[in-house]
């Protein structure tokens, strides 16, 4: 069978320069989103999912340090210039950013800002790039698409902004789509529109989506496959059922075990996340882990895959 992997990440490390030194906020991540599939990524704050995002669209900040493969369709995007990669954001791959007023350009009407996304990429007519603009925002509920467009930034609710800005990110059509904490600005009942606004998209457009919360109700929700991270590496990743019915990693079970109205014993994971400037030897959750031997302590923990499609980075499971 032919391999229907879309996006390969492999040994991604990131290091951010700073006056303290170099904080290593990515540790040789490697993950896979296949076409068409939805992978949530979760965590708690600091384990580097937004990174993650970031640098696959290759918009990290110049004091980023980057090692490693980000392949897309087996292209490499790290080895490409700011040019060849300019051609690659919004018509292959777009992006939903957390914050959705921050998004847009406050100086620009949303119809400025839909239809010059439109023309950085395909040279057509203004009329027809504008008539795209309209049918998207139709397409993602706004009523009255056509005084949308007129409008600015701060004249949006936070609702009708971040339609905005999913409309934006679809409006090429993209293969792949990162999701950065797209709801997390906004009150319960907007974001339980909005999640399944962008779900039926994504559905009925065939874009690949890589889903960074961290809402475990969320993922549970919208995911194919879940990868967990922890302290800047993934440390599980499995079928959604898997990773909240089977969950391996004693961290993974921690972030369950920490939702109340889960079903499960509410508890709390003891301790808190190492620096990113100075992590623990061996494994990252070891200080907070139940089940730490001593070779937790001593050694990383390798990547095993104990059974179809569900991986674990944990000395519990590397012998068996």
């Amino acid at each position: 069978m032919a391999d229907d992997t879309l996006l390969r990440v492999e040994g991604l490390t990131v290091e951010y320069r700073t006056r303290a030194g170099f904080l290593r906020a990515l540790d040789r991540v490697s993950l896979s989103v296949r076409r068409g599939e939805i992978v949530s990524v979760v965590g708690e704050t600091g384990s580097g999912k937004s990174t993650l995002a970031l640098a696959i669209i290759r918009l990290l900040p110049p004091s980023a340090r980057v090692a490693g493969k980000v392949l897309y369709n087996s292209v490499n995007l790290l080895e490409l210039d700011e040019e060849s990669m300019r051609r690659f954001r919004g018509r292959e791959i777009a992006m939903i950013f957390q914050e959705p007023k921050a998004a847009l350009n406050p100086l620009l009407t949303v119809g400025s800002q839909l239809i010059e996304a439109i023309e950085a990429h395909d040279e057509i007519e203004r009329s027809r790039a504008r008539e795209m603009a309209v049918e998207m925002l139709s397409k993602v509920g706004l009523p009255d698409p056509e005084r949308i467009l007129s409008r600015y930034p701060h004249e949006l609710s936070g609702g009708m902004a971040q339609r905005v800005i999913i409309a934006m990110a679809l409006l090429l059509k993209p293969k792949l789509l990162l999701a950065d904490e797209p709801t997390s600005a906004l009150d319960v009942s907007v974001q339980a529109q909005i999640l399944d606004l962008l779900y039926r998209m994504v559905r009925e457009l065939r874009t690949s989506v890589l889903f960074i919360t961290h809402d475990l109700g969320v993922a549970a929700e919208v995911s194919d496959r879940v990868a967990v991270m922890y302290a800047g590496k993934v440390v599980e990743v499995a079928g959604v059922y898997d990773i909240f019915e089977k969950p391996l990693h004693p961290y993974t079970v921690g972030l369950l075990d920490s939702v109340p109205g889960s079903g499960r014993e509410l508890k709390g994971i003891e301790g808190e996340p190492p620096s990113p400037l100075n992590p623990p030897p061996g494994c990252r959750f070891h200080p907070r882990c139940p089940y730490a031997m001593d070779v937790c302590r001593r050694q990383e923990p390798p990547e095993v895959e104990v059974k179809g499609d569900h991986y674990v980075a944990c000395h519990l499971y590397a012998h068996r």
